[in-house]
């Protein structure tokens, strides 16, 4: 097989790049040297905000792409490349929606991501941890909607599994918006045609890069687009199946740390 002439590399984090632990494996700092060293962009792709990326990749230096809110804000090298905004009539519907949900006895906390900041109302501790792990900038407010922010996404954390209760109960969203569950116990709502795969196309538009020279590796429902986006597409060994039967390779789990093995391959 001639070897891939790979530009671009395009990485989920959670259940993907990220150890069991939830850290970044130390292995990869001297694989992005490489990648820099060859000219090969790298760029994190997650439902994580900006800020929450850019602190996980800190010990790379700067120089990195970022996809992130679920492909909702697309930034290289600082400057953003593309962002879609949800309207803000939209954006009351759904946190009242989500709030009468909570009154009926829903286990769900909500996140409202904002350019600036994410914005939380309660003070359940369980459920603040598990936002702090993925927003970096959390500011809990009496009122998310009185935020002065541009919203890119909201985030919906349901204590029960978002695939069988939250999901479900916003179905109908889905007909003018993304409803997506981007995780065992999350769901992003966000713009129509916003997602990962969309967001790459733009991060090799601005690249002037060929989905032929883009690899992208993922491990759930929210990462279908991106392996879509790439000719290089790697599902996780552990996958979920909706996620492995688009992608055209796989790579081991992120415990074998699959990413980086496969990268090294390629490069080798």
């Amino acid at each position: 097989m001639t070897a891939p002439d790979i530009r671009l590399i395009a990485v989920d984090m959670d259940g993907t790049l990220l150890d069991p632990d939830g850290a970044v494996p130390p292995r990869l700092w001297p694989l992005l040297e490489r990648l820099r060293e060859r000219d090969i962009a790298f760029a994190p792709a997650s439902g994580r905000q900006l800020a929450t990326l850019q602190r996980s990749f800190g010990a790379a230096g700067g120089g990195l792409d970022y996809i992130a809110e679920n492909g909702a804000y697309v930034v290289r090298d600082g400057v953003e490349v593309s962002s879609d905004a949800l309207d803000a009539a939209f954006v009351r519907t759904v946190v009242e929606r989500l709030r009468a949900l909570a009154a009926q006895g829903m286990r769900l906390g909500v996140v409202v991501c904002g350019k600036a900041s994410a914005y939380i109302e309660s003070p359940d501790e369980r459920f603040r941890a598990e936002a702090e792990k993925y927003y970096a900038k959390l500011t809990e407010v009496d009122d998310v909607l009185a935020q002065d922010d541009q919203v890119l996404k909201i985030a919906v954390y349901d204590h029960d599994g978002s695939e069988t209760h939250t999901a479900p109960a916003l179905r109908d969203l889905g007909e003018s918006h993304q409803v997506v569950v981007s995780g065992h116990h999350w769901v992003d709502i966000m713009n129509p045609g916003v997602n990962k795969g969309v967001a790459l196309r733009h991060l090799q538009q601005a690249l002037g890069i060929t989905p032929a020279q883009t690899a992208a590796f993922g491990d759930y429902l929210n990462d279908i687009e991106l392996l879509q986006a790439a000719d290089w597409s790697y599902a996780m060994a552990d996958a979920h199946p909706d996620v492995a039967a688009v992608a055209r390779f796989r790579a081991p789990s992120n415990a074998e740390y699959g990413v980086i093995t496969t990268i090294e391959s390629l490069l080798d």
